[in-house]
């Protein structure tokens, strides 16, 4: 029965005839179709309850008629007979025969087959796909009542991209499934433009990623792109500048179109570009044809040195396997459809003879053009619409296995696998259908299809649930877009020591149902045609290493970069990295840049020669201070000592001797107890020893005034009490000052990045600096007071004065430390405590010296001058 959707295509293809001048189908009054003329190009047909097409090359090359309203309507001629096509096309058959032979598919159901030949050119394979979509009678009654056998409902081709597109835009009106088993280009995958669209073979699209993970796994970045000038080709080009782009794996040095036929000059050129480039990595996706012609320029001017990649076109190509190409073809890389093994494919192949009939199918026209091709005989007289090839005459009783071809050369089943797999694809989908059960089906008001009310785009939408598995153990199955689940073998092209040429399987790449591609490559049964046995070396600019950054050159691909040093502080530890990434604030980059190191720590140590010499001067200070002391107590009795207020004396070494002490804690690592601590325990303890000597000059100087008349009243505020609590008020003043320096702004440990970048100065932050004025003000106030009062007394009478020793003291206190404070300010890091602790030292030996050195000759020294008439002046 033919439904409404048939009715109106073969309505749609009586149109397209005339407007086509195919003139097969004539349009008549009564709306009905007739025959114009029966399509008898050669082809092979079997009965069957369905029908499934078929489109294959099996001749290289036609002759078409002129097609016009003027001329009488004849059928194309094709010659060059291809036995691999004709191979492809008895994998069908026998594909189709082996579903009829097997029980639990398409139990009760027989299939059929028509199978045209396309002679490699676009008009034949359109008007073959036309004529097997709209059925061999001679004429079709466009009622809702007619009725006749379907049309298939189904075609398995074509091998062509350019054919499948114009092929399948028609029958995608309709809904008629095609199922294509070489037609590669990834525009077919857009299923608006080609709804009932399917191949076996992977897309363009998945050949091209294949590609660019082959050049991730070598890591080759630079590349050159050879393409044909067809939708195969330009399609492909496409695609892999895109996704090349986008998936980061590298640049293309050049995209060159490859020209149909022998265009010297444009060869010429395109190999000119080649040899000028620096990418040793050719990806070439066109056809052999076009390879022949580019070898033959490549090998005209002796192009060595580069790996090819060959796409799937031209990847088992044997006439480019010649003594004269493979030193250049060598080693070459490519991308193959997935071979297969099909079980008892042999012995069906080994059945076919030219005897009517045989093997149950109507094909003995191509059987006979396959056994003359064969056998190089003739049957008499010459098949219909063949040329006479003259040679011996055929007998019939000749072998298959004594023949020399390729024909039964079954270890390298690529198209024909998918042929088998895209036979069962749409057995597996009518048997899907058929199993349906009444009142739970897909379609409209839960209904099932049927063999008698079958629809095309009924086996479409089972076509799109196929899912099975090969005995060969792949698994068959279509995406939204109609492609099967990919997987490609990789071969390699090894030169043999005889100069034979081998194609050899070193790998396989595949996608996952879960979309994950998996590339699996044996490297150790690589041949690389290079003189040292390894994989080209192929980039436009060298990886950056560690410690460095990409900069792209200005109108070059990415691919093309300079390496620049990352800047101090900066860091890259990967290669190629785009950008140098700044290292934490305690970190600081290696010498290298590849890093980041934690940061020297910097403080003035007990470890170093500067901490080591400060600490001996610091002890040797205090040392000495207790010795003096020891030697005063010692000889206390004595006139020098008594005469100059040994208990000031005394409170001023015990103060020198904190002094000295207080400038250890100005070394090793601060901490907050050594902050807080080092400049209060430095200005109280200068603060006392200079009380004491503002007192001890305060005294001397009423101790003079009180020899005048009139003056003893003056020493009754310089009793021994009033010496005391002078020099305690004074010092309680600067521990005060300590005091709320450290509850209010407290001195800490701090890290110190602005002197160095490379160096951590770990210092203590003073917290307040006006708290460490006023410690430091407090102590030049009393000094310059201590300095004014002994200037003034340093000319008394007396033959040991001590407001003269005192002056000299204060002088040096006094110059020690207005030098401190620029050299304070402007010493960096360690050096700034360094500078703080020499000022210590050098003001307290300075009083030290200046004080106690001249007394301490005397006592231990001049004991003749330590008497009472030499102190007052009187020893003459």
């Amino acid at each position: 029965m033919w439904t409404a959707s048939q009715v109106s295509l073969c309505s749609f293809l009586c149109l397209l005839s005339l407007d086509s001048h195919f003139y097969f189908l004539e349009c008549s009054p009564l709306h009905s179709c007739r025959m114009q003329e029966q399509f008898n190009l050669s082809g092979m047909h079997r009965a069957g309850d369905v029908v499934l097409g078929g489109l294959f090359e099996i001749h290289f090359f036609s002759v078409f008629p002129d097609l016009s309203f003027s001329s009488k309507p004849q059928q194309p001629t094709c010659h060059g007979f291809d036995v691999l096509g004709f191979r492809q096309a008895q994998t069908m058959a026998f594909a189709i025969d082996e579903v009829n032979r097997n029980p639990h598919l398409l139990p009760n159901v027989t299939l059929g087959y028509s199978i045209y030949d396309n002679c490699v050119k676009l008009a034949i394979g359109f008007r073959a796909a036309l004529s097997l979509i709209s059925g061999e009678e001679e004429r079709f009654e466009l009622t809702d009542t007619c009725k006749g056998s379907p049309p298939v409902i189904g075609i398995v081709g074509d091998s062509s991209s350019t054919r499948s597109i114009a092929i399948s835009t028609v029958l995608g009106l309709y809904r008629v499934p095609m199922v294509s088993y070489f037609a590669t280009c990834s525009c077919l995958s857009d299923r608006q433009m080609f709804p009932s669209f399917f191949r076996t073979i992977p897309s363009d699209a998945f050949q091209v990623s294949a590609m660019i993970q082959i050049l991730k796994h070598f890591s080759w970045t630079w590349a050159g792109l050879l393409v044909s000038d067809d939708d195969y080709g330009l399609h492909a080009a496409r695609s892999f500048q895109s996704d090349l782009a986008e998936s980061g794996g590298g640049c293309l040095a050049y995209v060159e179109v490859l020209p149909w036929g022998e265009d010297r000059p444009e060869l010429r050129r395109i190999v000119d570009v080649m040899k000028a480039s620096t990418a040793l990595v050719v990806i070439v996706f066109a056809h052999e044809t076009h390879m022949i012609n580019l070898m033959e320029e490549v090998r005209r001017q002796n192009v060595t040195g580069l790996q090819w990649i060959a796409s799937e076109a031209w990847t088992a190509a044997s006439v480019l396997q010649t003594p004269e190409l493979m030193p250049f073809l060598a080693g070459t890389l490519g991308i193959a459809i997935r071979r297969g093994e099909i079980s008892g494919l042999r012995e069906f192949l080994q059945g076919i003879h030219p005897e009517e009939r045989s093997n149950n199918h109507y094909g003995n026209s191509l059987v006979k053009q396959f056994w003359e091709h064969t056998f190089q005989c003739k049957f008499a007289p010459p098949p219909a619409g063949q040329v006479d090839t003259g040679g011996r005459p055929c007998t019939g009783r000749e072998h298959l296995e004594d023949a020399e071809t390729e024909f039964m050369d079954l270890s390298n089943l690529r198209p024909e696998y998918n042929v088998y797999k895209a036979v069962y694809a749409l057995a597996y989908a009518i048997d899907d259908m058929l199993k349906c059960e009444p009142g739970r089906g897909p379609f409209g008001g839960k209904r099932c299809g049927s063999l008698k009310q079958l629809e095309p785009w009924q086996i479409v939408y089972y076509l799109e649930k196929v899912n099975f598995t090969t005995p060969f153990g792949d698994q068959v199955s279509f995406d939204e877009n109609g492609d099967a689940l990919p997987i490609y073998d990789i071969m390699n092209w090894l030169w043999l020591p005889d100069g034979r040429a081998k194609v050899q399987n070193i790998g396989e790449v595949k996608r996952s149902p879960s979309r994950d591609e998996e590339l699996t490559i044996h490297e150790d049964k690589i041949f690389w045609n290079f003189e040292s046995k390894k994989p080209p070396h192929s980039v436009c600019s060298e990886s950056c290493p560690p410690g460095t950054r990409m900069s792209r050159k200005k109108g070059q691909p990415v691919c093309c970069f300079d390496c620049l040093p990352c800047s101090e502080g900066k860091i890259s530890n990967t290669t190629d990295s785009m950008e140098c990434t700044s290292c934490p604030e305690d970190f600081w980059s290696s010498p290298q840049r590849g890093h980041c190191v934690p940061k020297k720590t910097e403080f003035l140590s007990y470890h170093e020669p500067l901490g080591i010499c400060l600490t001996a001067a610091s002890l040797l200070g205090t040392v000495i201070s207790a010795v003096v002391l020891g030697i005063f107590i010692h000889h206390r009795s004595t006139p020098v000592v008594r005469a100059n207020n040994s208990e000031l004396s005394y409170q001023i070494l015990v103060s020198l001797k904190l002094c000295f002490l207080c400038s250890l804690l100005f070394i090793g690592r601060p901490r907050l107890w050594t902050c807080q601590l080092r400049h209060a325990a430095f200005g109280i303890s200068f603060v006392l020893c200079v009380s004491c000597i503002l007192v001890k000059t305060m005294v001397v100087l009423a101790v003079f005034r009180a020899s005048k008349p009139g003056g003893g009243a003056t020493l009754k505020w310089f009793g021994a009490v009033q010496q005391r609590m002078t020099v305690i008020i004074l010092t309680s003043i600067q521990a005060a000052i300590c005091l709320s320096w450290i509850l209010l702004a407290s001195p800490f440990p701090h890290k110190n990045t602005q002197y160095s970048n490379e160096r951590i100065i770990y210092e203590c932050a003073v917290g307040s600096t006006v708290g460490f004025i006023l410690l430091l003000s407090y102590i030049g106030l009393l000094a310059t007071l201590s300095f004014l009062i002994a200037f003034y007394s340093r000319k008394l009478p007396d033959s040991f004065n001590e407001a003269k020793l005192i002056t000299f003291s204060m002088l040096i206190f006094c110059a020690v430390w207005v030098a401190f404070v620029p050299a304070y300010i402007s010493s960096p890091g360690k050096y700034a405590d360094a500078v703080e602790v020499f000022a210590i030292l050098a003001s307290s030996f300075g009083l030290l010296a200046a004080l106690f050195g001249p007394k301490c000759y005397i006592v231990l020294l001049r004991p003749e001058k330590n008497t009472k008439n030499a102190i007052m002046g009187r020893v003459k």
